[in-house]
């Protein structure tokens, strides 16, 4: 079965630091992209960070300096280290894989980061 789970997430005040982590399960192909959308209540799900089989990354340009993402292939994770968080970080952090010669997009079922004022 395949599955990507999701965790890190926590509640952490304005200006401190969390790493999310997500571990693929059954995906039998190369995995092309990995990395992180979010979704904020009443808002559409967005990209963070994603980062591809070359190592090339892609940043929002509100977490750009702030965020960090990498990945470990041999153990089919993918991280994200998130510094200096702010208010309108809050959002379920969603991971995102896409894999294989058909480009097939996997989700995670999201971990809640809320950072307090």
């Amino acid at each position: 079965q395949v599955r990507l789970v999701e965790s890190g997430g926590d509640l952490v005040q304005a200006g401190g630091s969390l790493k999310l982590s997500c571990t693929s399960f059954g995906i039998g192909f190369s995995i092309s992209a990995f990395g992180w959308y979010r979704q904020a209540p009443g808002k559409q799900r967005d990209l963070v960070a994603l980062i591809d089989s070359d190592e090339v990354t892609n940043y929002e340009d509100s977490v750009k300096g702030r965020f960090t993402i990498s990945r470990d292939v041999a153990k089919r994770q993918v991280y994200l280290q998130m510094n200096n968080l702010k208010p309108e970080d809050t959002a379920v952090y969603f991971c995102y894989a896409k894999a294989g010669r058909r480009q097939i997009e996997f989700w995670g079922q999201g971990t809640q980061v809320t950072v307090s004022s």
